[in-house]
């Protein structure tokens, strides 16, 4: 079922077009963020196959999980875990199922009435990367979903071509077999590149004139539908710009009004963070990246009660701004205060990549020494 939320627990999916753009980082983070602001979160691991959220949240290897849940060997309600974060439930995937590409039909839609059935206020789902389709699926459980992506050409396109199936996928869950849209999508779909170039709302206007019932239904779905957007992984203000031509592109190409939920700087504190087995919203509450998912759950919060009046890419454009600052005011008051000239900050900055170089190059020696040795079979 589309937007199927039976209780008033509101479904939160996290997206993204491809790996490594920091979606289980966002996933983990804003459910503490917003555990703490007093919610009931669920926060779910639904990456089957590459299963690793319990890691970032600080969970031990857990024992039962969706996978145990979809063998039929524990009951859902038993992978409801507590974890040591205020107001936080943790449901752990399963590093054994190949993904949810494995998943049949009935499973799927078990798995889905479940999770409209939790009893929470919030229920985050860190899906898998790609574009399967229990992923758009799950995904379309609630008209806003969260993509992140980063400013890389290949993560933006990615992004958009997510967006792009999801619209397919609410297409296809509209027009029914048997209805005349239906036929003609299928005559298109023959010519599957012909299909992928064609400007949605151009199709639209095709369809209603065929089966104007169901085309005024897939309409109001589609203007429902207001995915959010999270641009992580910026360097500097002018990354954040790229959220803009996936907006642009969502609009002129699939008639689909995508709405900004901020941005994220890429932080080294993340995998200080992470080899310390903490959140970073706990690790380091004050760093520019906790900031900012503390920042972007303050916005979901004030979404149970009111909509997105402003212009939201505008405002990520602020923060952007206000983050950057935030960020280098630590350089600035190095050499504002004299402690450090600016000539002296850049050499010490060459000295310390040489110094990782060096280091890098040493453990390259120790470890083929290491190798080496055990091969011949001494005791290293």
């Amino acid at each position: 079922m589309i937007y199927g939320i039976i209780n008033l627990m509101q479904i939160i999916p996290v997206a993204s077009g491809k790996g490594g753009v920091g979606k289980s980082l966002l996933s983990a983070n804003l459910a503490i963020a917003l555990g703490q602001a007093g919610k009931d979160v669920v926060l779910a691991d639904l990456d089957l196959g590459a299963s690793n959220l319990h890691l970032v949240i600080g969970q031990s290897s857990p024992k039962t999980g969706i996978g145990t849940f979809i063998t039929g060997e524990t009951k859902f309600d038993d992978i409801i875990e507590d974890t040591d974060y205020e107001n936080v439930r943790f449901i752990a995937g399963d590093s054994e199922i190949p993904g949810l590409s494995s998943l049949k039909f009935s499973q799927k839609n078990s798995l889905i009435k479940k999770f409209q059935n939790v009893q929470a206020d919030y229920l985050i789902l860190d899906l898998g990367a790609g574009t399967h389709l229990t992923i758009l699926d799950l995904f379309l459980l609630s008209p806003q979903g969260i993509i992140v992506t980063a400013p890389t050409v290949t993560a933006t396109l990615n992004g958009y071509l997510f967006l792009k199936n999801a619209v397919f996928r609410l297409m296809a869950a509209t027009f029914k077999k048997g209805t005349k849209a239906a036929e003609y999508l299928n005559k298109l779909k023959s010519d599957s590149a012909s299909l992928q170039r064609l400007y949605i709302p151009k199709l639209i206007e095709a369809l209603a004139a065929i089966d104007p019932e169901n085309t005024e239904k897939f309409k109001t779905r589609l203007k429902k539908f207001h995915p959010r957007l999270i641009m992580n992984m910026i360097d500097e203000p002018k990354d954040a710009d790229k959220a803009q031509k996936i907006r642009r592109s969502c609009q002129q190409y699939l008639g689909l009004d995508v709405e900004s939920l901020g941005i994220m700087y890429r932080d080294t504190m993340q995998d200080k963070a992470l080899s310390s087995k903490l959140p970073v919203t706990v690790y380091k509450p004050n760093s520019v990246l906790s900031q900012a998912i503390f920042r972007i759950a303050e916005k979901i919060l004030q979404g149970e009660t009111s909509t997105f009046d402003s212009d939201t890419f505008e405002l990520a454009a602020e923060e952007a701004n206000d983050d950057y600052t935030a960020k280098m005011s630590f350089v600035e008051d190095l050499v504002g205060t004299g402690a450090l000239s600016v000539t002296e900050l850049a050499d010490m900055i060459k000295m310390q990549q040489y110094e990782l170089t060096q280091l890098k190059n040493e453990n390259i020696l120790l470890k083929s020494k290491i190798v080496k040795a055990a091969q011949q079979g001494f005791k290293v």
